[in-house]
């Protein structure tokens, strides 16, 4: 799916859109290169992620009262990284919203589970590239390129600035 990059609202659709759609992605703590493998819930009009937890986990107690943390997000076609501020929240009412049959796997004392939480990653920027290229136009661009000596055109990066 082609899509201009400088159009930020047209990037920030499809990035939500995608989260949405494929949900998993690595959350961790911005400063460590550790991320952990996490299942995201988007929440548009708050520009918000929200991840199940257990408040005895070890990324629950780093987060502690807040921290500064990141979100990558990989697809064939959109990679991101959500960069924001991460806190740990027990909310009723996002917990009964988002809760389903692959959550309550993970999660099997159930939604009444005291050390049942949701880590929020409140995102403030975000980078991310397009592939804009389908397996045809790839294999051209990347033979033009090595037989040429340039980069392939095969999409590019925007930023976006929440709140």
């Amino acid at each position: 799916m082609s899509i201009d990059m400088n159009d930020r609202a047209a990037v920030e659709h499809r990035l939500w859109d995608d989260i949405e759609r494929h949900q998993t992605g690595m959350l961790g703590l911005a400063e460590e290169t550790a991320l952990q493998p996490m299942t995201a819930f988007v929440e548009r009009e708050g520009e918000r992620l929200w991840f199940f937890a257990r408040s005895d986990t070890e990324l629950a107690r780093r987060i502690g009262q807040g921290r500064e943390g990141m979100f990558v997000f990989q697809q064939r076609d959109l990679q991101a990284t959500i960069t924001g501020h991460l806190s740990v929240k027990r909310d009723e009412a996002r917990i009964a919203k988002y809760w389903n049959a692959v959550v309550a796997a993970w999660h099997p004392h159930g939604k009444s589970d005291p050390r049942l939480t949701l880590i929020c990653l409140d995102a403030r920027d975000a980078a991310v590239w397009c592939s804009q290229a389908g397996p045809v136009t790839f294999a051209w661009e990347i033979a033009m390129a090595n037989a040429r000596k340039h980069e392939p055109h095969l999409g590019g990066r925007a930023n976006l600035h929440f709140h």
